[in-house]
């Protein structure tokens, strides 16, 4: 088991490093993927002479079709598509976190969802096999997020005040995977050939989990179910602690909403500046995918600063809770879609496409945002999460996910079908109204969300 006292990574333990690494290859896997993903699907998989070719397609075209109420043309189908599997893929680690924690253990679980993620990633590019690859995707996501997630938090103790610096560590790392992902995996995708960009995203996984093996003793001891022979009596949850689950649950929704906005990077976005943005540089055009990787070093850079902002604030004022922060990201948010809008507006009266300018000051806005979203809500959730459960609550916590991404596929099919401006705004109002809510969560029930004395007396 790891030492409490340990700080060979950056002054945290040895074994967050080996998770951050793992992690960032994982990313590296999954966004040189999804990247790809959408862009695949509207220029190639799903035109005449591939999409017949797709083993199940039709029962499933039918089922989306008979979900959104009608056909679907390709972009808008595409757009279904993703939002369905990427909504699944944050659905699967409640099923994944209940497997670790009381059957397979999080090494075991981790590892099979690590296999599957790259079998999938070798098949996506087979049109045969698209669906396949799919289902091989959710299930290694599902076996993997959560419980790799959970395995940051347990190298702590309770009280340990660098469990939330963990957390922006985990983030950066995250980041960094994705930054290097479009520009390898998305390049050989785009210029050379799909089959290039998803087997460099399945090679991805595969050093990635090779890299979590190979640190496995400075990792945290595996779930107390599976490692225990005996059978032993579940410790009651507090009353504290039922009510603080009871009230991450209602923030679940909130945390959906405020969340749609980012992941629409990953679709209606990527087709949208790959139409209208102007993405020519030195002559060429610049590919499309390295849109991601520019959203995830200006991300990695504000996710550093927000936590060297926060520790100097904290010198001289009080750091304010961690749903305050939430909802503070929420409203900077918001101002990075408005100047998607503002672009998109200028270009429309001026007949000319947006400016890059226009994309890179939202890239910088909603990533001032989102770094006080993503990292600051995994961590409230790692800590209010009783031990017992803690891969379980993880699980839950990526459920607000499943549902964004549903809804980023609803919503981005409506790119078609109403001017680009107005596509933008409605976007920045979902993250103003996400931003409100949660700083009236914090003022009515954030009491229930921190560190107690009958929370420390649990443990």
């Amino acid at each position: 088991m790891p030492h409490p006292d340990d700080r060979s990574f950056f002054g945290h333990p040895r074994g967050l490093g080996y998770i951050a690494f793992t992690e960032a290859w994982e990313r590296f896997s999954y966004y040189g993927m999804q990247s790809l993903l959408i862009l695949y699907m509207v220029h190639q998989l799903l035109h005449p002479g591939h999409i017949e070719h797709i083993a199940g397609f039709a029962s499933f075209r039918h089922f989306l079709e008979t979900l959104y109420g009608g056909p679907l043309a390709t972009q808008p189908l595409a757009s279904a598509i993703f939002g369905l599997y990427t909504g699944l893929v944050y659905l699967t680690p409640i099923g994944g976190g209940l497997l670790a924690d009381r059957l397979l253990g999080r090494t075991r679980t981790i590892t099979i969802g690590a296999l599957l993620m790259a079998a999938g990633q070798f098949l996506i590019a087979f049109d045969v096999t698209f669906l396949i690859a799919l289902t091989c995707l959710l299930i290694g996501v599902g076996c993997f997020k959560g419980n790799l997630a959970s395995q940051v938090g347990a190298l702590y103790a309770t009280g340990d005040n660098r469990r939330a610096d963990a957390f922006q560590i985990y983030y950066i790392f995250i980041n960094a995977g994705v930054i290097i992902s479009p520009l390898i995996a998305g390049t050989l995708g785009e210029i050379y050939g799909w089959h290039y960009g998803f087997g460099a995203a399945g090679i991805g996984m595969l050093i990635g989990l090779a890299i979590y093996l190979s640190g496995r003793k400075w990792l945290p001891p595996d779930s107390p179910a599976v490692e225990s022979k005996e059978k032993a009596a579940k410790p009651r949850l507090t009353h504290r602690e039922k009510m603080a689950i009871i009230a991450l649950l209602l923030l679940l929704p909130v945390l959906t909403i405020a969340i749609i906005g980012n992941q629409q990077i990953f679709n209606a976005y990527l087709v949208w500046a790959e139409r209208n943005v102007n993405l020519i540089f030195f002559g060429r055009k610049m590919p499309t995918t390295w849109l991601v990787t520019l959203d995830s070093i200006v991300s990695v850079s504000f996710l550093a600063l927000t936590v060297v902002f926060w520790r100097l604030w904290a010198k001289k004022f009080s750091e304010p809770p961690e749903i305050t922060k939430i909802g503070i990201g929420s409203l900077v948010a918001v101002t990075g879609f408005i100047s998607l809008a503002t672009g998109a507006a200028i270009a429309t009266s001026s007949g000319t496409k947006v400016s890059i300018g226009w994309l890179i000051t939202f890239h910088v806005l909603n990533s001032i945002g989102f770094a006080n979203i993503f990292p600051v809500s995994l961590a409230l959730y790692a800590r209010v999460a009783p031990a017992a459960l803690s891969a379980t609550i993880i699980g839950i916590y990526y459920l607000a996910f499943f549902a964004a991404n549903n809804l980023v596929g609803t919503i981005g099919g409506l790119l078609e079908k109403m001017p680009a401006t107005q596509f933008w705004l409605l976007h920045s109002a979902l993250c103003g109204t996400a931003g409100v809510s949660f700083l009236l969560a914090g003022h009515f029930f954030g009491h229930l969300l921190v560190p107690g004395d009958d929370e420390s007396a649990a443990t």
